[in-house]
């Protein structure tokens, strides 16, 4: 039963850690192995092929009791249950959260409601499969009847982060003959180039938005449609060869111009950061085959199935989030870092940008309150070793707080045994010097490493389609656990609605230029002298 007017300030775990903050301010990561013989063995976790050690953190036995009661005390376990049954926990768009839905499997379903949507879950993943396979085996044909060679989607946020992502992570076992490009901002620039580079007769654009209305979106898929006229001679109709839809709203992309048969829906509760799961994910079964495709839903499912089922305390998405609410709002972090040691996950840190800053960015509780506390940490990050050679000097010798997810494949069979022995030494050198520190040399004041910077450490055997798939769903149910806890709803995003009305105001042919501010007015009165 949800705890009506629940705030994480009201609870007794709350007002615990706040004294502990102050009582451990000055513990020192080291001293705690010291104290803490189990420590190790107690602070790691294997969820399938994934393996977490979050034993380097600035976290005591006191504080972890509390923080697991912070958990217990909140509503996330009922909160946790009312999303995986198909609730509207999304209340201020009335919608349910069921992206778990798209990955989830017959034994999983309990309700005659599961099995209904399952079953549409499953033509609309069909679907995929068919038009994935016909792309590959050469058998889709552009309008002078050659194969695809070249797939171009455009989309935006979500209908764009998490498929690129997928097909750099999955590179592995991309298509030998098939490319992928994805196109998402406006700037012209972006798209012009692209098109430059391709032949229009072995193009396929994959229109991908939810709504299809999406300005940005619309706007790249009407330069193509220029292209494809301009090149080829073709109109609307007759380039119809060459497009999909991707779409919630199927009735707009067919009077968009779009076959019938060339539209791949989805439902309207798929969130757009939580879609690469749905048809938004052609691009990815294009470029890695439908049944690897399949594996990384299997993988995401894994997680699904853990997040539900393990104890609260051995439970790695509800482990991650606690620590960050740690950091966040005891520690007063204000970032945290996540740092591959993988070139194939160099977009990671873009995409949890979307995941977890649009879904907790909020300052509004699920009771309509002011929030008073931090929600929603600051997500940045680049692999290494080229973060180490970038940004390391601050997270060493800095003086802000950062805690770091560091990430890895234990097995690359892209490299080979010398390269990768050095890339995970440089990671687990780089953990261990932030943790030690290093004391100054006589007059080399310059030379002080403070050390007790916190990390977690996460391994997958090898970055398989997979284990792909167990890692997102595994921070998407960090970021559902820390919403939770923070008592807001992690699964709208009216926060960027101001800035589309503004520029949509902005580019009104009729606007009247002395209402705007004085600033944007000037940038407008400048512009106006150059063009």
């Amino acid at each position: 039963m949800s705890k009506t007017n629940y705030s994480p300030t009201g609870t007794d775990a709350w007002h615990n850690l706040e004294q502990l903050s102050k009582v451990e301010a000055n513990t020192r990561i080291t001293e705690l192995f010291d104290l803490e013989t189990d420590r190790v063995e107690r602070m790691s976790l294997q969820a399938g092929e994934l393996f977490l050690d979050y034993s380097k953190n600035l976290v005591s036995k006191n504080v972890w009791r509390q923080l697991i009661a912070l958990a217990n005390e909140s509503n996330l376990l009922t909160h946790r249950d009312a999303m995986f049954c198909g609730d509207p926990i999304n209340g201020t768009e009335n919608r349910a959260v069921l992206h778990a839905a798209l990955r989830s499997e017959q034994g999983d379903l309990r309700t005659s409601e599961d099995r209904d949507r399952n079953s549409t879950i499953n033509q609309q993943l069909e679907h995929v499969r068919q038009v994935s396979e016909k792309v590959r085996n050469g058998s889709w044909h552009g309008s002078t009847g050659k194969s695809i060679t070249d797939v171009v989607n455009i989309g935006i946020g979500g209908s764009d982060l998490g498929p690129k992502l997928a097909c750099s992570a999955l590179s592995e076992f991309s298509h030998p003959s098939i490319n992928i490009h994805f196109i998402a901002n406006v700037d012209g620039a972006e798209i012009l180039t692209t098109l430059a580079k391709l032949d229009p007769e072995t193009t396929l654009v994959a229109i991908a938005s939810k709504t299809f209305t999406t300005q940005e979106t619309l706007l790249n898929a009407k330069t193509t449609l220029d292209w494809f006229e301009e090149t080829l001679g073709l109109k609307s109709a007759q380039a119809s060869a060459h497009f999909i839809a991707l779409t919630a709203s199927p009735s707009n992309a067919l009077a968009y111009g779009i076959p019938e048969s060339q539209i791949l829906e989805f439902a309207e509760w798929v969130g757009g950061r939580y879609s690469l799961w749905s048809s938004i994910g052609l691009s990815i079964a294009i470029s890695i085959g439908f049944p690897r495709f399949s594996e990384m839903l299997a993988g995401a499912r894994e997680m699904d199935l853990h997040f539900q089922n393990a104890p609260i305390d051995q439970n790695m998405p509800v482990i991650m989030a606690l620590l960050g609410i740690w950091y966040s709002n005891f520690l007063d972090a204000q970032s945290t870092a996540v740092i591959p040691y993988c070139e194939r996950l160099q977009l990671l840190p873009s995409y949890l940008q979307q995941l977890d800053m649009e879904s907790n960015g909020k300052a509004t509780s699920l009771n309509g309150q002011p929030i008073t506390y931090n929600t929603g940490a600051i997500v940045w990050g680049q692999t290494g070793t080229n973060g180490q050679h970038a940004f390391f000097q601050l997270l060493h010798q800095g003086t802000r707080l950062v805690p770091i997810d560091f990430i890895a494949a234990v097995k690359d069979s892209l490299s080979n045994d010398e390269h990768h022995r050095v890339l995970i030494g440089n990671m687990l050198g780089q953990s261990s010097a932030l943790m030690k520190g290093q004391a100054a040399p006589e007059s080399q004041p310059h030379r002080y490493y403070a050390g007790n910077k916190p990390s977690n450490t996460l391994l997958m055997d090898s970055l398989s389609a997979k284990n792909f798939g167990a890692l997102i769903a595994l921070y998407e149910h960090k970021v559902f656990v820390q919403g939770s806890i923070w008592n807001i709803n992690s699964f709208d995003q009216w926060g960027v609605e101001l800035g589309k009305n503004m520029a949509n105001k902005l580019l009104d042919s009729d606007l009247d230029h002395d209402s705007l501010d004085a600033s944007t007015k000037n940038l407008f009165d400048h512009m106006k002298k150059i063009i």
